[in-house]
């Protein structure tokens, strides 16, 4: 007996198993054509997450642009706070789409 990857949902199962017992995908009704299109849809519910992923680091970043850009800080401790913020919410957002875009470019490959 042998441990392997349910297609459906990548968890492991035995390779014996008629169906899985994680999401009651059937192994004895499915062919070939039908295990490819469920990994497919697999795959591009995944880029699909990455992506909303991506949309919100890009809202993130321009939040932090306009607020760097408006200028408006109060004078004192409590404007220093809302620049450095701003410039940190700026930042977050850039890499956490460049990262997110790596994401996507290793999902599609694989």
């Amino acid at each position: 007996m042998a441990i392997t990857n349910c297609p459906s949902c990548s968890k492991p199962i035995s390779d014996k198993a008629k169906s899985c017992p994680h999401c009651s995908f059937d192994f004895g009704d499915a062919t070939a054509d039908d295990i490819r299109r469920k990994l497919s849809l697999q795959r591009f519910q995944k880029v699909q997450k990455i992506q909303n992923q991506s949309m919100l680091a890009i809202i993130l970043f321009v939040v932090g642009c306009f607020l760097i850009f408006q200028g408006n800080f109060p004078a004192g401790e409590t404007g220093v706070l809302m620049w450095n913020g701003s410039i940190a919410l700026a930042t977050l957002g850039f890499i956490w789409y460049a990262v997110n875009r790596v994401r996507i470019t290793l999902a599609k490959r694989g």
